[in-house]
């Protein structure tokens, strides 16, 4: 016999008739289960009332992944994706496109300072080219008073990039 998926609002009712001791040892048996959750937990109740803290640190995490990447374009490639999938991983945490912005910005100078930029192995460039379009396609849904916080540091992005890598254009990623 298969168990039932139910919906998040069924589950949301029940939840609301269930007391706090009971509520905690479901909360507590549910981490148990998988390491994710474990972490999501950990992040809600220690970490989600200072976000900028939080970006600080991850930023932190992310540089040193970078200072210690393979050079070889197809391992750097592979450690590239796995620094993408915890940035991923982070920003569903946070649930903030704030958050998101910030370090996949971080990500981007960290690419500019690490990553060989005479290399020609494409898929090395394909990674920060993905990452920029994701970051304007972020910006663009933003209210517009928030987005002049992050087109500073974007622009400056670009601006660096177009300077250090003789193969990307600035043009194509202006918002």
């Amino acid at each position: 016999m298969a168990i039932e998926a139910y919906g998040l609002q069924d589950i949301k009712k029940e939840i609301q008739h269930l007391s706090a001791p009971q509520l905690a040892e479901l909360v507590l048996r549910l981490a148990r289960h998988k390491k994710e959750n474990k972490e999501l937990l950990a992040y809600l109740l220690f970490v989600a009332q200072d976000e900028a803290a939080f970006v600080e640190q991850s930023k932190y995490e992310v540089s040193m992944m970078f200072y210690i990447m393979p050079s070889r374009a197809y391992d750097a490639v592979k450690t590239l994706r796995k620094i993408l999938r915890l940035i991923t991983k982070l920003s569903r945490f946070s649930g903030s496109k704030h958050v998101e912005i910030s370090l996949l910005i971080g990500f981007c100078n960290n690419y500019l300072e690490y990553v060989d930029r005479k290399a020609s192995y494409k898929p090395l460039r394909t990674v920060l080219i993905k990452q920029v379009e994701k970051i304007a396609k972020l910006i663009v849904k933003l209210h517009e008073d928030v987005q002049a916080d992050y087109l500073g540091d974007y622009n400056a992005l670009l601006d660096a990039a177009d300077d250090k890598l003789y193969w990307f254009n600035k043009a194509e990623y202006i918002v």
